[in-house]
């Protein structure tokens, strides 16, 4: 059975933090991290990134091919899912770790702290690729006014660093086949998938 929240189950959440998707065994080789702006209510329900009904990121990984089981977005992820995307060589978090009914919450403060702690991060675990969900909030962390979408012309603490379309159901511009294309391609830089 679909989860549903009630408006005031859903504001319970609101500041909650979900944990980051990262590698738990030394076997894990993190090799593309995606970065979302900061969780939703839903997502800190159901403790799952990009998770929410109307949300199109692992519809999106599923055409894409980056995975090969479909992750309902409502439900979220159980732990044998959770693996499988580490095992593959994917990781997720956000640039804000606390929860928002949308991003537009956010000050530029906090998303400016949020690029430097992504950097520090990523210099940590040195993945491959980093792939951030949503240009504006990416102009904003990084002081990039004028980036566009696709790949950075400077690295992020070594790892190749791109700017991937927001995979909200908000984000009217993009389909689950666009958002297919522009994760797709990132996972082939990234070796999750065969080019």
């Amino acid at each position: 059975m679909r989860r549903t929240f009630s408006r005031a189950e859903l504001e319970s959440f609101r500041d909650a933090v979900v944990p980051d998707l990262l590698p738990t065994r030394p076997e894990h080789d993190l090799r593309l991290l995606f970065v979302g702006i900061n969780p939703g209510l839903w997502t800190a329900a159901t403790q799952t990134h990009f998770a929410h009904p109307g949300n199109r990121f692992y519809p999106a990984l599923l055409q894409a091919g980056v995975i090969v089981e479909p992750v309902d977005p409502a439900d979220g992820l159980d732990d044998p899912q959770r693996d499988v995307l580490r095992a593959r060589g994917i990781g997720i978090t956000n640039l804000v770790r606390r929860a928002t009914a949308k991003a537009s919450e956010l000050g530029k403060d906090e998303l400016e702290a949020g690029g430097a702690e992504l950097a520090a991060l990523v210099e940590r675990l040195q993945p491959r690729v980093v792939a951030v969900a949503g240009i504006t909030a990416y102009r904003t962390a990084f002081g990039q006014r004028k980036a566009v979408m696709g790949r950075q012309p400077e690295p992020l603490a070594g790892a190749e660093l791109w700017v991937v379309p927001n995979p909200s159901g908000l984000n009217a511009h993009e389909t689950v086949a666009s958002l297919a294309t522009a994760y797709g391609e990132v996972a082939r830089a990234a070796g999750v998938v065969d080019s």
